[in-house]
C-alpha cells in the first residue's frame, strides 16, 4: 500500500457538493491498494500513518505523533498513487488493484482506523471528489508497505 500524508490545519473531501469528511489539525492521507497488498500491509501502514512523527514538540522539533497531538485523520483514496511513471508519457496503473481488491482493501483499511482511532474521517471509494487542504509547512511524506519491506 502506497500514502502520501501531508500535514494539515484544515482538510475537507466533498462528493456531489456534500463534505463527507472534514478535519482541522491533522494528516491527511492519500492511500492506493496495489495487487499485491493484503490486511497485514493495511494494519502496518495505518500504524505508520497513525505514529509518524511530524509534528512539532515543545522545542520545535518534529517529534510527535498523530496521537501525541490527538489531530484528525482524514483518509482519502486514490489509486493513481500506485501509477508507474518511470517512463513514457503516460501513465501505468499495471500495479494498482482491480477496482474489487481495492474497495474490500480500502473498506478494511477505513474499518481498522475506525477502531484503532475513532473519529477517522473518509472519502468515498471510486467517487468523483473535490479534495480540498491547507497543508502546514508545508510538510509531506510518502509511506510506502509492500511485502518486503512491513
Amino acid at each position: 500500500m502506497i500514502s502520501i500524508i501531508q500535514r494539515v490545519t484544515q482538510a475537507k473531501v466533498t462528493v456531489n457538493g456534500i463534505d463527507i469528511g472534514t478535519i482541522g489539525s491533522g494528516i491527511m492521507a492519500l492511500v492506493a491498494v496495489e495487487k499485491s497488498d493484503t490486511p497485514k500491509q493495511a494494519d502496518r501502514l495505518l500504524e505508520r500513518i497513525l505514529n509518524y512523527r511530524i509534528f512539532a514538540d515543545a522545542d520545535d522539533k518534529m517529534n510527535l505523533s498523530l496521537r501525541d497531538i490527538q489531530g484528525g485523520l482524514l483518509i482519502v483514496p486514490q489509486f493513481t498513487l500506485a501509477a508507474d511513471t518511470d517512463t513514457g508519457n503516460r501513465p501505468s496503473f499495471a500495479s494498482a488493484a482491480p477496482p474489487a481488491l481495492g474497495r474490500k482493501l480500502f473498506g478494511y483499511f477505513q474499518q481498522r482506523a475506525l477502531n484503532i482511532y475513532p473519529g477517522s474521517q473518509f472519502g468515498e471509494f471510486g467517487a468523483d471528489m473535490k479534495v480540498a487542504l491547507v497543508n502546514d509547512g508545508p510538510v509531506t511524506f510518502t509511506l510506502r508497505c509492500q511485502e518486503k519491506t512491513c
